[in-house]
């Protein structure tokens, strides 16, 4: 029996019931039904959900307090944890979350005995995801930290794994990649190998997914590799697998076509999402796609273009969005590739970066796209000079964008958070305490509570977890103009969009 994810998935709607209620302005017909008959007592076949539901949703003049004071318990909640955490240094700041500050308390989580790791994924019950290198970086793993303490999920046989994405399950349900004990017999690299430490092992690799449990590989289309991101909560993931195609259109060492796959929600069933057909003034189809993330509403939002190099470049022509299994254009901000959906929240939100000049260059810049509005331009941080590039890489339901701006050629990089309309250098909100760079904000949960990764003095990439509500300290420059990405960090964020230190010589 998984007790752990099941407590996670039952505590989670109990949770979140109020937010739904608040959102949809009225009772899901499970409770809808029962509203009056109980308010006198609660009926013996109701669930312990509806039990708790009427003894605060009939008094409906009452529910913003209710969540007010439930949101109240949840700062709580963390400033507990930061405390645990910190020790001595936490409880010596908790005084500033009474003043409501903008700033964020920041603490880094402990690594597996390498020098990289890295905040991915965080839920709504503060679980982060990620990976971390073992010692020596030769390889890297999958890694879950609950309350400050460092799970390794370990892998499929093969050297390394990752949940790279954020993966937005609040039931207690990761998703990631991992590699396998079986070489690839076509000596394919797959999209897999941009996110691992090291050079290519050429083992196959696939998406898994893991409930507080031994990893579970996903099937493919055929083909010998996967790759999953996300996965909502009616147990949907999403992500690209290989089928048996010889795809012309890819450069070796990929050989095999991919593309865009809903798992589940039962444990054998698979579902391909096509490529975007032919666009109006286009001359070369797309034969490729790949999903990146969906919301609990079915959405699914990723990529569409041709093989390439499996990663990045052409593969990501198109940014599109799923409904219903077929695919629709979002758009662009000028440039002809790289155009990546990160993440889609409940509303239908996207996030992610596409590239704003045209040509075979890259030059990203952070998007977000609405159903009224498109796909607007989010711009980089103040400062960062001609060749600023960024990229978003989560959102919440508030709206908020966590992501990452850098100076030309990914010199430095520094974590944003965008909300209101405007970017902010994370760094500048931090509260005192912290001396470490935040790099990069990979994920936002519905609390603010941000992770991602920092800088530490030695050079060291470090996981950190940020949480909202403190006073915030004012930096020296160094912290708010950034400094010098270590190489391994550098090639880590060149690779995942297919790309070389050399591509940017000229900017060094």
């Amino acid at each position: 029996m998984d007790i752990v994810g099941d407590g996670a998935s039952k505590l989670q709607e109990q949770r979140l019931f109020p937010r739904r209620v608040q959102r949809d302005r009225q009772l899901p017909s499970t409770h809808q039904s029962i509203v009056t008959p109980i308010r006198g007592g609660n009926r013996p076949d109701q669930l312990p959900s509806q039990k708790w539901c009427f003894r605060c949703v009939p008094r409906a003049t009452s529910l913003e307090a209710h969540i007010k004071r439930e949101n109240a318990m949840r700062r709580i909640s963390y400033a507990i944890l930061f405390a645990t955490l910190a020790g001595n240094v936490a409880i010596a700041q908790t005084p500033l979350a009474a003043s409501g500050g903008s700033g964020y308390f920041v603490y880094n989580l402990p690594s597996a005995g390498g020098t990289f790791s890295s905040g991915n994924s965080i839920d709504n019950l503060g679980t982060i995801s990620g990976n971390a290198n073992q010692p020596g970086d030769q390889t890297t793993h999958a890694t879950v930290w609950l309350f400050g303490s460092r799970f390794d999920l370990g892998t499929l046989g093969g050297a390394n794994s990752n949940v790279q994405w954020p993966v937005k399950n609040n039931r207690g349900v990761i998703s990631g990649i991992a590699e396998t004990a079986d070489v690839n017999p076509l000596g394919e690299a797959w999209s897999c190998s941009a996110f691992f430490p090291g050079k290519a092992t050429l083992h196959n690799c696939v998406g898994f997914v893991s409930n507080w449990g031994r990893l579970r590989a996903l099937p493919t289309l055929g083909g010998y590799n996967g790759f999953a991101t996300g996965t909502n909560d009616r147990g949907q993931t999403v992500g690209w697998a290989e089928n048996t195609v010889h795809d012309s259109t890819c450069n070796l060492p990929q050989v095999l076509q991919f593309r865009a796959v809903i798992w589940g929600p039962g444990r054998s069933q698979i579902e391909e999402l096509p490529p975007l057909p032919l666009q109006r003034g286009e001359t070369v189809a797309d034969v490729v796609s790949a999903a990146t993330a969906i919301n609990d509403k079915g959405q699914v939002v990723g990529i569409s273009g041709i093989c390439s190099n499996a990663v990045g470049g052409l593969s990501a022509i198109h940014a599109v969005v799923w409904q219903h299994g077929k695919p629709t254009y979002l758009g662009n901000i000028g440039g002809a590739a790289w155009n990546t959906p990160m993440a889609i929240n409940q509303n239908g939100t996207v996030v992610g970066f596409a590239n704003v000049q045209a040509g075979s260059g890259l030059l990203a810049h952070a998007f977000l796209w609405t159903r009224n509005g498109g796909m607007r331009d989010l711009g980089t941080l103040p400062g960062q000079g001609a060749g600023a590039q960024s990229q978003a890489l989560g959102i919440n339901e508030r709206g908020q964008v966590v992501g990452l701006s850098c100076a030309a050629g990914f010199a430095s990089c520094q974590a944003f958070l965008w909300q209101n309309g405007v970017m902010t250098n994370l760094n500048a909100l931090v509260a005192g305490g912290y001396h470490d760079q935040l790099v990069q904000a990979s994920d936002i949960n519905d609390e603010g509570v941000i992770t991602g990764e920092a800088v530490g003095a030695s050079g060291a990439v470090l996981s950190f977890v940020a949480a909202p509500g403190y006073r915030p300290n004012s930096r020296i420059a160094a912290g708010l103009h950034g400094l010098a990405l270590p190489v391994e960090l550098r090639t880590k964020l060149l690779q995942r969009m297919g790309l070389k230190a050399s591509d940017f010589s000229a900017s060094r």
